[in-house]
């Protein structure tokens, strides 16, 4: 079974924020889907999926409230760095941050390369392996601007930094280094299709 297929189902990336008491909290995801839409803003879901092993799961488990903030193609690798390469339970990661405004259910939007957000109130929580799916009401939607939205791919192409020759091997082969975890790719040259592992 060839598990890089998956790679072939196309995802937007957003930025999920929850809030339970005085902590704010965000993550990355590539996981939200309209469930139903109606006339009434009020009448609108959406879900989403994230890691059990996320602090804004948690933070979504426990107060029920969220926003997603639309990641646009203006955003730089610095957001995705911010956002999903540290951990909530170890950094403050609003603490540094102040391109956000809240939102109707007191969670924050990310206003810098991001198009639109969402925010929304969770009506219920279905349990699977890894992951919890959240079935939320909309309460808010706002857009910010008619840049398009990031797809997974848009960001593996141009906005996530690609592998670097650092070394050759002794038959002659470079050496590719991952910039962000620093997995190593040996080859004549680094193949278009390439995904870090």
């Amino acid at each position: 079974m060839d598990s890089k297929v998956m790679f072939n189902i196309q995802y937007g990336l957003f930025v999920l924020s929850s809030k339970s008491d005085d902590k704010d909290n965000a993550c990355i995801i590539n996981t939200v889907t309209q469930v139903t839409a109606a006339p009434v803003a009020s009448k609108d879901r959406i879900s989403i999926a994230v890691n059990k092993k996320n602090f804004t799961h948690d933070l979504i488990a426990q107060s029920k409230v969220f926003t997603v903030s639309i990641i646009s193609e203006a955003a730089t690798f610095e957001l995705f760095k911010h956002f999903g390469f540290q951990s909530g339970r170890n950094v403050d990661k609003f603490a540094d941050f102040d391109k956000v405004q809240r939102t109707a259910n007191g969670t924050l939007a990310i206003t810098e390369g991001t198009n639109s957000y969402i925010s929304a109130n969770v009506i219920q929580q279905v349990e699977l392996d890894t992951h919890s799916i959240f079935i939320a009401e909309v309460v808010d939607m706002e857009k910010f601007n008619d840049i398009p939205s990031t797809t997974y791919n848009y960001y593996q192409q141009y906005i996530k930094p690609k592998p670097a020759p650092v070394a050759k091997t002794a038959d002659g082969k470079s050496v590719w280094r991952c910039r962000i975890c620093g997995y190593e790719y040996v080859g004549d040259e680094l193949p278009d299709d390439f995904v870090c592992p």
